[in-house]
């Protein structure tokens, strides 16, 4: 059996993303609390999610290039992996304040997010993507790509999203972004 290289590099950014799902679960999270959810997008899904950011960019004028360029990366791209949390408050009360608010009550009725959302879902994201460089895989982190998702729904009542598009090529396509 000859299995060409287009074959044998989408099999194995496909099995990439898997174990990336993976890295997400058990990466660190403050208070051993877990609001993080990871999905593995596609083809069609893929395409959905490029087709959004060009639809949030375009709403954005010239400000929102980033999106549309962020959009032609992910073309080229094989696999997105979403990494979505969870607007929860941790119950620290008032040992915490990190917020800036007194307690984690008036956090939540200012509708402020808990900063250990933010703070799990970059070390989470961080390992993910630590797991993608050592498997040589170009890769970037998108909130445009987690705007798209967000905005479509794809990961239900989590919201906070990062995208990371998986591609390999001869030269990353996320090298010379203009």
């Amino acid at each position: 059996m000859v299995i060409n290289s287009k074959k044998a590099e989408e099999s194995a950014i496909l099995n990439l993303a898997y174990s990336v799902c993976a890295a997400v679960r058990t990466a660190p999270k403050a208070c051993g609390i877990d609001h993080l959810e990871t999905a593995i997008l596609t083809g069609e899904d893929k395409d959905r999610v490029t087709a959004e950011m060009r639809r949030i960019g375009n709403s954005f004028g010239e400000d929102g290039r980033v999106f549309r360029r962020d959009a032609d990366n992910v073309d080229e791209s094989s696999a997105i992996v979403l990494v979505g949390a969870k607007y929860e408050i941790r119950g620290l009360n008032q040992k915490c304040k990190l917020c800036g608010f007194e307690d984690c009550a008036t956090c939540k009725k200012a509708s402020a997010t808990c900063v250990f959302t933010s703070m799990d879902l970059g070390i989470a994201v961080g390992s993910a993507v630590s797991l993608v460089a050592d498997n040589r895989v170009d890769n970037r982190i998108m909130f445009t790509i987690g705007q798209a998702a967000a905005s479509l729904g794809l990961l239900g009542e989590y919201k906070m999203i990062m995208g990371i598009p998986l591609a390999s090529s001869g030269k990353s396509v996320f090298y010379d972004r203009k």
